[in-house]
């Protein structure tokens, strides 16, 4: 009789087959993700132009009725609205990229665990999607309104597309990330690292941090400014309540598990 007969399998013999198992189905999401993105990129292509004529408007409303954004690269007028249909489709693919992530991950959390995710994993999508659709509706109007008012006279506006798509990013991505301020503060709470009573009382730190994050993060504008800024600050109050929500619901399951 062999040592392996007498003392059973190698330990790695049972653990190799499970790692080559989890980097299969990990290779399988990964690459159901690309193929979701590029069709909805595919499916955009053919918009790329009436896309990005949308996504001016909020400049292009402020600029005199003859207005117009220049490309100053000749090959600018073709791969700038292919970037932005690139962009749109990442942004309208979050949703399934997320749920291939999960669709992972998933088999191995707790029943609390998926329970406490999924509401979190949601609720930051929305927030994000808000935070897009607030600085595009109300924050850029307002910003190119602000700046056209104190450009002279003499100066004709005249914008790259390229830099304007660059910096309508740029506002996409500090709002969208900033207004997930909620989700951050009820993971911290949930993971023991601070309590509501302790966010309570570093408010004021809070507000002074949010103030210098928008002066940072934004144009150098006072619109753009208060219009990340207060927004941030109301959403640390609803981050303090939600924590304070959860972290005093009993949970049922939880000496099951």
């Amino acid at each position: 009789m062999s040592a392996a007969d007498r003392f059973g399998p190698e330990p790695d013999a049972a653990v190799e087959p499970r790692l080559i198992d989890h980097l299969i189905e990990l290779r399988a999401r990964l690459l159901r993700s690309v193929i979701g993105l590029l069709v909805v990129f595919a499916a955009l292509m053919p918009f790329a132009s009436e896309l990005y004529g949308l996504f001016a408007q909020p400049l292009l409303a402020t600029l005199p009725s003859n207005g117009q954004l220049v490309a100053v690269d000749p090959a600018g007028g073709f791969f700038v609205p292919v970037k932005l249909a690139f962009f749109t489709a990442l942004l309208i693919s979050v949703p399934w990229l997320l749920y291939q992530a999960w669709a992972f991950v998933a088999p191995g959390l707790y029943r609390r665990e998926k329970r406490l995710a999924l509401p979190l994993l949601a609720s930051a999508v929305t927030l994000f999607y808000a935070g897009c659709a607030f600085a595009f509706f109300l924050v850029l109007p307002m910003v190119f309104g602000f700046l056209a008012k104190f450009t002279p006279e003499v100066v004709a506006m005249t914008p790259d597309i390229a830099k304007y798509l660059d910096f309508v990013l740029v506002i996409f991505l500090a709002f969208g990330l900033s207004f997930e301020l909620p989700v951050a503060l009820v993971i911290l709470v949930l993971l023991g690292w601070v309590t509501p009573a302790q966010l309570r009382e570093w408010r004021g730190y809070a507000i002074v941090g949010v103030f210098v994050i928008a002066a940072v993060i934004t144009p150098p504008d006072v619109v753009s400014q208060l219009m990340l800024a207060i927004p941030m600050c109301l959403l640390y109050e609803v981050g303090i309540v939600a924590a304070s929500w959860l972290k005093g619901r009993p949970d049922p399951n939880a000496a099951a598990e």
